[in-house]
């Protein structure tokens, strides 16, 4: 009887733990990522072995940018269950971000520290992708002096490619644009749009084009996308490079005018934006008139963008 008793009282907590967890995953998914912080801060407090809570918590001060919480929370779930990848490729993943944030003598501090939950996670999990990637983009990003190594970096793209063939391509892609390799970048990008087709194979691809000063194969690949993936994102990315090249000013006009129209918050780039590379296209058109009309319809949305106000000032030139 008593224990039964015990068992009646008990319930009541498990269910309210339950639902303060519960309240804070809809806080994340929500973006109330302060809210799901204190929440779950008072909640740890009273259950410091509860991974599950522990590992929202650090979640919650990830998406904050707060690394040194993040990483003491993820620490803590590395020490209950070392055996668990996610956890490890977690704290490895939180140490990093910290790293870039400090000064280079205090980064290298913690570099190797970043390093063995990264090849832990990965011994721990063949089949981890995400630590791969973390593999691959710290040994190209780290000097050779303290362990940098694009051979190291090329092992785990392979390594990647043998789990998901488009990620080992866009992994060696990455690998061949950060070492100043483009034709090889090009290559194994073309490859990963052949092979998987995603969004991010054609972003990947068209950000390397802009960055080569290649506007022309760059608006060509957003075109394909277009067809493919049907997002009213690339409308406004073509007539961004045809703006800020000053070619295929029509196709340009066009693609911005339709990006407007089909505007939503999913786009993710306000339609200020939008009606700034408008003005730039009607000044190279030389239609004063115009451009100051777009022009003034960007600085009303965002009135404190000063690209905007420089643009204006360049139009009352004409």
């Amino acid at each position: 009887m008593r224990y039964i008793k015990f068992l009646i009282f008990l319930v009541p907590f498990v269910v309210l733990g339950q639902a303060d967890l519960d309240k804070a995953k809809k806080f994340i998914a929500d973006k109330h990522y302060l809210k799901a912080e204190q929440l779950l801060s008072k909640y740890v407090a009273k259950h410091e072995t509860d991974k599950k809570s522990i590992e929202l918590l650090g979640d919650a001060y990830g998406y904050q940018k707060k690394w040194d919480e993040a990483s003491e929370y993820y620490k803590s779930l590395v020490d209950l269950e070392p055996s668990n990848a996610n956890f490890q490729y977690k704290y490895g993943g939180a140490l990093g971000m910290k790293a870039l944030g400090i000064s280079k003598f205090s980064a290298l501090l913690i570099i190797d520290d970043v390093k063995t939950a990264f090849l832990k996670a990965a011994e721990l999990d063949p089949n981890h992708i995400e630590t791969r990637w973390a593999l691959v983009e710290l040994y190209m990003q780290l000097p050779g002096i303290i362990g940098g190594s694009k051979s190291s970096s090329l092992k785990y793209a392979e390594e990647l490619q043998d789990l998901s063939t488009v990620d080992g391509y866009l992994a060696k892609g990455y690998i061949y644009e950060y070492d100043k390799s483009p034709d090889l970048a090009e290559k194994y990008y073309k490859m990963a749009i052949a092979e998987g087709g995603s969004f991010t194979c054609y972003e990947k691809l068209t950000t390397l084009y802009e960055n080569e000063k290649q506007p022309e194969k760059a608006i060509s690949t957003m075109e394909d996308a277009v067809k493919t993936h049907k997002r009213n994102a690339m409308h406004y990315q073509i007539g961004k490079v045809c703006a800020e090249y000053n070619i295929q000013l029509e196709k340009g006009e066009n693609c911005l005018f339709t990006y407007i129209e089909n505007h939503s918050a999913k786009d993710g780039v306000p339609k200020a934006w939008a009606y700034y590379r408008l003005a730039q296209i009607k000044r190279y058109k030389k239609d004063k008139v115009k451009a100051l009309e777009f022009i003034d319809m960007a600085i009303v949305e965002l009135p404190k963008i000063e690209p905007f106000r420089k643009e204006r000032a360049q139009i009352l030139k004409l």
